[in-house]
């Protein structure tokens, strides 16, 4: 980890990860409106420009037109239609663009200043690194709906998913680093039970987000629009046949998303108990009850969702509340252990 501490460095990996969670959530806007697989081709120069001209539309609907889901889904779509979705994509993946230079010249710029110290770049060579993963996971993943189904794979989908928050997360908390001061890694400090409870609540965290990216991938909101019942039942018989089933049937994978979230809302009250009861700073313990009010939010809008049938402005604020309760998780597991280290 890095020891130099800059506020300027922090307010740059602020700004960075909030564009990283914006284009998460629009990402789910793209998704939602079906226009991820509109952009056929792949073109990081030549595509930063839409097409031009009558001409240009036409020949770039004339591509997507040869793609599965023209053919199996959208044959009546008009020009104008597919302009919208085109629109749609094309804005994602300019923002996608912009979040590397807002990345990249800063750090060189950093370094260059030395106001980031060559040698603890690693850290940020990281996130370079991550930036790229996902964005050429966020191709693969397009390119998945182009061969011969209109749908992209779930788990190429909840790969690019899990690299943005991975990503989202580095950044956070080495913004965290530079506000709060970097820990002396020579020395070995016991793990608090808040903490240890706080990293757990991360896992069930990214678990829970890992089968929403698969939710989403298989459309398998769309399995049932009823709650707490699915099919009429409380648990809907061949759910768990084998072990595959965790991951390819879209109504195992929804009714596990479903469920999990409440592990969550045990756990969180349990860690706010307890540093109650040890006299943490009160601004932990305020915190702490704001995190029970997010989780509560989270766990209501997923209902909403089921009942709405995958409404676009509750499944959107959906996700982006799980990307708060992710960043307030990366908060509060580096404030534990910085309390660990006093």
């Amino acid at each position: 980890m890095p020891k130099t501490v800059n506020n300027a460095v922090m307010k740059w990996l602020l700004i960075f990860a909030f564009i990283v969670a914006f284009l998460v959530v629009f990402g789910g806007f793209v998704r939602l409106t079906r226009s991820g697989l509109s952009i056929v081709e792949w073109n990081p120069i030549s595509g930063v420009m839409p097409p031009i001209g009558q001409h240009a539309w036409e020949e770039e609907f004339a591509k997507y037109q040869l793609s599965p889901e023209y053919l199996k889904i959208n044959t009546s779509m008009t020009l104008p239609e597919y302009k919208f979705i085109f629109y749609m994509e094309w804005f994602h993946r300019i923002v996608a663009r912009l979040a590397g230079l807002v990345y990249a010249i800063p750090v060189f710029y950093f370094l260059l200043k030395k106001t980031i110290p060559l040698k603890e770049f690693g850290i940020y060579f990281v996130m370079g690194l991550l930036f790229i993963s996902q964005a050429l996971m966020g191709w693969i993943m397009v390119s998945s709906g182009l061969v011969d189904r209109p749908a992209v794979s779930h788990f190429s989908l909840t790969t690019h998913l899990l690299l943005a928050i991975t990503l989202l997360g580095f950044s956070l908390w080495t913004a965290l680093g530079h506000k709060y001061g970097f820990p002396d890694t020579n020395k070995k400090q016991k793990w608090s039970l808040p903490s240890k409870l706080a990293v757990f609540s991360m896992v069930l965290l990214v678990i829970q987000i890992s089968y929403g990216g698969m939710t989403a991938g298989l459309k398998a909101g769309h399995v049932s629009d009823s709650w707490p019942l699915m099919f009429g039942k409380w648990i809907p018989p061949n759910l768990f046949n084998t072990w595959i089933d965790l991951f390819e049937t879209p109504q195992t994978i929804v009714f596990i998303h479903r469920w999990l979230a409440w592990l969550g809302l045990i756990a969180v009250p349990l860690v706010y108990y307890f540093i109650k009861n040890q006299n943490y700073p009160q601004d932990i313990q305020k915190g702490m009850r704001w995190l029970i009010g997010i989780v509560v939010l989270q766990i209501t809008l997923g209902v909403l969702t089921i009942l709405s049938y995958v409404n676009i402005v509750i499944a959107l604020t959906h996700q982006a509340n799980a990307l708060l309760l992710f960043s307030l998780a990366v908060y509060f597991i580096h404030r534990f252990r910085a309390l660990d280290r006093k």
